[in-house]
C-alpha cells in the first residue's frame, strides 16, 4: 500500500497528465482537419494515450500500465501497482463535437482503485480523488469557467416526491433497462455518452443511479469509481460484490454507481427485473 505522501503526489502528476491529454485532445479535434469521425476518433484515442503511457514510464517505470489503445504485457498482473487509464471515454461524443467525453487516469494498488482522475474538457472540470489506506478519503472538483457545477452537490437523501434519475447510455440502452426505470419509481433517464460523464452527472447532482451491465472494461471504471467511492456513493457489481483491477482479463462488466440509501433497492429490482440473466 502506499503512504499518503506518496499518494498525493501521484495524485498532483495525474492532475497534471489527465489534464494536459484533455488540453491536446480539445486542440486537435479544433483544428478541423479531420471530418470522418472514425479518423478523428482514431487519432484522438492514439495521440493521448501515446502520451499518457509515455508519461507515466517516464515518472513511475517500475508501475504496471493497463490502457484502452494497448493490450500490454500481462506480467503487470504481478505487479500491485497498476495505472489504469483510459486515454478517450466517448470516443463517438468527442468525435461528433459533443462536450460528454472523458479522459480517465486511474491507479489501483492491491487490485483495489486508490486514485482516480477523471478530466471533462468540454466543460473546464476535472474530478480528483484518493483513497487512502492510512487516511480520510479526498474528493474534489477542479475548474471554474462556464455554469457547470464547481462542487459536487449534497446528497438530498431518502426524502421529497421527485423522481429518481437514472444515467443511461445515449446508444447502448438494453431492454431491462426501460423495466429497471419504471420498477424504480418511473426514474427519469439522463442519457450522455462516456462512463466518466455519467459518473460526473451523479456527484453533480443531476443523476442518482447509475447501472451498466455488458461492454465495460477496467479503463472505464477505475478512476470514475475512486472518485464515486471518495464522494460517499456505493460502487458494486449487480451481485453486490467489489471490483477487482489490475486482472488479467479487464473486463469489468456490471457497474453499479448510486446514493448508498438506493444500494438495497437497485440490487433487488436489478434481479427482479432479470438484469443479471439478460
Amino acid at each position: 500500500m502506499l503512504d499518503s505522501a506518496d499518494l498525493a503526489s501521484r495524485l498532483k502528476f495525474a492532475i497534471a497528465i489527465a489534464g494536459e491529454a484533455g488540453r491536446r485532445l480539445s486542440e486537435l479535434r479544433e483544428t478541423g482537419r479531420w471530418t470522418d469521425p472514425k479518423i478523428m476518433g482514431d487519432i484522438g484515442d492514439q495521440a493521448a494515450d501515446g502520451y499518457l503511457q509515455g508519461a507515466i514510464f517516464g515518472r513511475y517505470p517500475d508501475d504496471a500500465v493497463l490502457s484502452e489503445e494497448t493490450k500490454g504485457d500481462l506480467s503487470r498482473c504481478k505487479n500491485s501497482v497498476a495505472w489504469i487509464v483510459d486515454p478517450l471515454d466517448g470516443t463517438k461524443e468527442y468525435s461528433a463535437g459533443r462536450h460528454d467525453w472523458a479522459v480517465h487516469v486511474g491507479l489501483a494498488v492491491d487490485e483495489k482503485p486508490v486514485l482516480g482522475v477523471v478530466s471533462l474538457p468540454s466543460l473546464d472540470r476535472v474530478m480528483i480523488a484518493t483513497l487512502p489506506g492510512d487516511g480520510d478519503a479526498k474528493v474534489e472538483v477542479l475548474g471554474s469557467s462556464g455554469d457547470w457545477p464547481t462542487a459536487f452537490a449534497p446528497d438530498p437523501g431518502a426524502v421529497g416526491d421527485a423522481p429518481l434519475r437514472l444515467a443511461a447510455s445515449r446508444s447502448h440502452t438494453p431492454h431491462w433497462m426501460q423495466r429497471f426505470a419504471d420498477a424504480m419509481g418511473n426514474a427519469e433517464m439522463v442519457r450522455n455518452g462516456s462512463v466518466g460523464f455519467k459518473v460526473s452527472q451523479l456527484l453533480f447532482g443531476n443523476a442518482d443511479i447509475y447501472v451498466h451491465k455488458i461492454g465495460l472494461k477496467e479503463w472505464d471504471t477505475c478512476a470514475p469509481e475512486a472518485i464515486a467511492r471518495a464522494a460517499g456513493f456505493a460502487v458494486c457489481r449487480f451481485s453486490g460484490e467489489d471490483h477487482r483491477y489490475n486482472q488479467e482479463n479487464a473486463r469489468n462488466d456490471e457497474l453499479v454507481v448510486c446514493r448508498p440509501w438506493l444500494k438495497n433497492r437497485v440490487l433487488e429490482v436489478l434481479q427482479s427485473v432479470g438484469a443479471l440473466e439478460d
